[in-house]
């Protein structure tokens, strides 16, 4: 709730910041723009950011010296990943009537930033089609190298406890059911709190383990396209990290992902949502998370349902605003139903020589199958001796990490990591040679103990083609592997093509994905 006096002074101060003339710089007009919990004001080259005097349960911003101290707190958290976008908190003294930006006694506080272009947030780049693949992948290692070196929580705090996380969670429910009045909405909240409630208690003991293995980390803790902006020089900038509760920041950092990972399946780009995951877990090798991301991914969608459902009843709100806040709670809330109903998960592996083009066929199949992981050798292996997926090993062949000995760990790797995924539930593309028999039996026997569909999925390619994919990757330098022309020679001497037995799935590459996708599917 607001606080009346407070609310009454931002409302007469916010109407004389509108005035041009307000802003010790050039301003030709103000551009006013509100959330349910701060007042944005576009002035020149610069943003104002001031927080409204609201009580909202998760939040309260009622005291003067509240909302001063969360300025200070969003400025060191967004300094982490948007050091250049956030300048500093600025006091506005004089009277609410006549305000003076920088002086003080402060009557209000807000934190001034660089302006950009609305049409830079990512949520607009969506939707004009600028966003990229590219993009997505540079985002994913960025946030990977982010979540990796965040210090973990002190073990006596109560972050990360499995109560402190279905805490909010219930909130989202309690908070946003009075503000529901369509039966069937009332309806597909039930079902979600209700799945929200057994999934709590099935994934305690996950919890305690993700608490046990420093996985609580200081995130961003609002990642949604709405909260990130793409510059001309294409790099991608989350800021407005959540400042004013820490116990909603200070959260496994699969949770953290799992908003972005949503927010872009409920704005249709599920593609975009899988090579993000995925490259992400390549970067971070956080694959034990992934039992617990869906089950964070419903609790971000419920947070969305929350938000516009608490805009859409604001008091000052345009109606054109409040409409559009009412139609995306209705269609987070479907979004979370529909991610309550995982799809049966199977295990495909591929097999082929390098160039053969197994990484690019499973990364297009990655996109088409929501829900599905890919495990890479090139990758599991560099990790095995602590090395980055661009990182030159510098082994030659049968030396460093291509020994029996290292090849054995890598396919050991893969095989733990594939049962860990299958038993949380996602479907597995393991994306490696699998040139011998003896390495493809263990998982076609692991798929068989977990009731799971198998596909083995041979690629194939004329030699002329291996070659001219193998030379023109080495020349790129921009893939995980380090096999040449020479390896790729050799493994033609020593591949064991997959018997008839072994009922292969065979694909050159020119197939339709859709068809490829269908076949699949239906093994």
């Amino acid at each position: 709730m607001p606080c009346p006096d407070e609310s009454l002074a931002q409302s007469v101060l916010i109407a004389a910041l509108l005035q041009p003339d307000r802003y010790p710089h050039p301003v030709t007009a103000v551009e006013h723009l509100q959330t349910h919990i701060s007042h944005v004001l576009l002035a020149g080259d610069y943003a104002y950011k001031i927080k409204k005097p609201v009580n909202l349960g998760f939040l309260d911003f009622t005291r003067l010296e509240r909302r001063h101290d969360d300025c200070e707190q969003e400025l060191r958290l967004n300094r982490r990943l948007a050091p250049d976008l956030y300048l500093d908190c600025l006091p506005i003294g004089g009277e609410p009537s006549a305000p003076v930006l920088g002086a003080e006694p402060a009557i209000e506080y807000a934190v001034r930033m660089h302006r950009f272009p609305q049409a830079a947030l990512l949520d607009r780049a969506l939707a004009d089609g600028r966003l990229q693949s590219r993009h997505i992948e540079a985002l994913a290692r960025q946030l990977a190298a982010f979540h990796r070196h965040l210090p973990a929580a002190d073990p006596a705090t109560p972050f990360g406890e499995p109560e402190q996380v279905r805490q909010p969670m219930l909130e989202d429910f309690t908070q946003t059911r009075p503000r529901l009045t369509d039966p069937a909405d009332l309806a597909i909240l039930a079902e979600v709190e209700r799945w929200t409630l057994e999934a709590s208690e099935r994934l305690q003991s996950r919890l305690q383990e993700r608490k046990a293995g420093g996985w609580i980390r200081e995130g961003h803790g609002d990642l949604h396209l709405g909260n990130m902006i793409l510059t001309d020089e294409g790099q991608v900038i989350p800021f407005d990290g959540l400042e004013f509760n820490e116990a909603l920041r200070w959260i496994d950092i699969v949770n953290d992902l799992a908003f972005l990972t949503m927010d872009l399946q409920a704005r249709g780009a599920g593609s975009f949502a899988q090579r993000l995951l995925n490259t992400w877990l390549e970067y971070s090798g956080d694959f034990a998370g992934m039992a617990l991301l869906n089950y964070y991914q419903v609790y971000r969608a419920m947070v969305r349902v929350k938000v516009n459902a608490i805009q859409a009843h604001a008091a000052d709100i345009p109606e054109a605003d409040r409409s559009a806040a009412l139609a995306r709670c209705r269609d987070y809330l479907r979004l979370a139903l529909r991610l309550t109903q995982e799809p049966a998960p199977f295990l495909l592996i591929t097999h082929g020589v390098s160039g053969s083009g197994k990484s690019r066929r499973t990364g297009q199949l990655l996109e088409v199958l929501p829900g599905a992981i890919r495990i890479r050798s090139d990758v599991e292996r560099k990790r095995l001796f602590g090395l980055e997926p661009l990182d030159d090993s510098r082994s030659g062949p049968g030396q460093g990490l291509y020994t029996a000995e290292a090849s054995a760990r890598t396919y050991q790797r893969l095989y733990a990591l594939a049962e860990e995924l299958l038993a949380a539930g996602h479907s597995v593309l393991v994306d490696a040679t699998f040139l011998k028999r003896i390495h493809r039996e263990p998982f076609r026997e692991l798929a068989a103990r977990r009731g799971v569909p198998f596909i083995l999925l041979e690629c194939v390619a004329d030699p002329a083609t291996l070659r001219k994919r193998v030379a023109a990757r080495q020349e790129r330098g921009d893939d995980a592997t380090e096999a040449d022309v020479a390896v790729m020679e050799r493994q033609l001497q020593f591949v064991e093509p997959p018997a008839p037995d072994e009922q292969p799935l065979k694909t050159g590459g020119d197939e339709d994905l859709a068809v490829l996708r269908l076949r699949i599917l239906s093994s």
